[in-house]
């Protein structure tokens, strides 16, 4: 299989990374076990979760799987940090950045993270103040390797400057959102510096909230998921043409959309992985299926021209 470095750093992957936004929220643990199994035994390692969802029980249900399975070894486990878990307790400072990856070992039961993440810029912690703070982490050997989600392109090259002038460690990927829908936010100038300086790009949103799967058509479909009532931003003639045009590709190449879509991904500059989602193992085998699938050249212009 296909297997792809995370930026410059030793952490090599295969082109699925799994979702753990669900665990705690829409999976609970009898469901999650099952299909971070199914995950494993597909042939995947990678696992990207944060310290907010569910308000740690996200993480702290993969800890309790890993513990179970004893294969801490075997997996890659991507966290996040940076979003709100209480009041005070926010944000990329030095001090909060010890407390919060702390918590994250411990709700993991682990002593490592492969790839710590700052989940979402801070206006008000200056970036060399974070790399810092990362810095004596990885030399602690509580993290391998950092990454950014949410930056733009002058906050991620800000961030690339200050690591080669201060000699500290670098954003080894970005995690922007990034589907065959939502494309403005890194088309351009973030992908061109992440092909530019080798910073892997793991997308989330990859299936638009479900949108992409083509399981809502019409509003009464918006109740067939707790995820139904983010669909309205979707449904419009630019949503409606990028269906039509997974339903083209799904007719001649016999895939789902929800398959195609990844496969579209997965076939963009830049992007090592997509993170998506699963509650079951029927799901998980399909996102395997799409990872896997090589679109014709013919099939991949019709999707890029319909989300344009």
């Amino acid at each position: 299989m296909d297997r792809r470095p995370l930026g410059r750093s030793e952490i090599v992957i295969e082109p699925l990374v799994l979702g753990g936004n669900v665990f705690g929220w829409t999976a609970d643990e009898q469901t999650a076990f099952p299909v971070l199994d199914a995950y494993v035994a597909a042939g995947f390692t990678a696992i990207d979760t944060a310290d907010v969802y569910g308000k740690g029980a996200s993480e702290t249900i993969i800890g309790k799987w890993m513990k179970a399975r004893g294969n801490r070894d075997q997996v890659h486990i991507f966290t996040k940090l940076g979003s709100e878990m209480a009041p005070g307790k926010k944000g990329l400072k030095a001090e909060y950045v010890r407390e919060a990856v702390n918590a994250s070992l411990k709700r993991l039961q682990t002593d490592y993270i492969d790839l710590y993440q700052s989940h979402r810029p801070d206006p008000d912690t200056p970036q060399e103040e974070t790399l810092g703070a990362f810095d004596l982490l990885i030399r602690e050997g509580k993290v391998r390797a950092i990454g950014s989600s949410n930056f733009t392109a002058p906050m991620l090259a800000e961030a690339i400057e200050i690591a080669i002038v201060k000699t500290l460690p670098r954003y080894e990927s970005e995690q922007p959102e990034y589907n065959l829908y939502s494309r403005g936010s890194f088309e351009g100038e973030l992908q061109d510096l992440c092909v530019k300086e080798e910073v892997g790009v793991i997308p989330y949103f990859s299936l638009a909230a479900g949108f992409l799967t083509g399981k809502y058509r019409s509003e009464e479909d918006f109740d067939k998921s707790p995820r139904g009532a983010r669909m309205d931003r979707y449904f419009n003639a630019k949503g409606m043409k990028i269906l039509g045009a997974l339903d083209r590709v799904a007719k001649s190449s016999g895939a789902t959309p929800a398959e195609i879509s990844l496969a579209w991904l997965v076939a963009q500059p830049g992007v090592t992985a997509p993170i998506a989602s699963a509650t079951s193992v029927e799901q998980v085998e399909s996102l395997a299926r799409g990872v896997r699938l090589k679109l014709s050249d013919e099939d991949l212009r019709v999707l890029t021209e319909a989300g344009k």
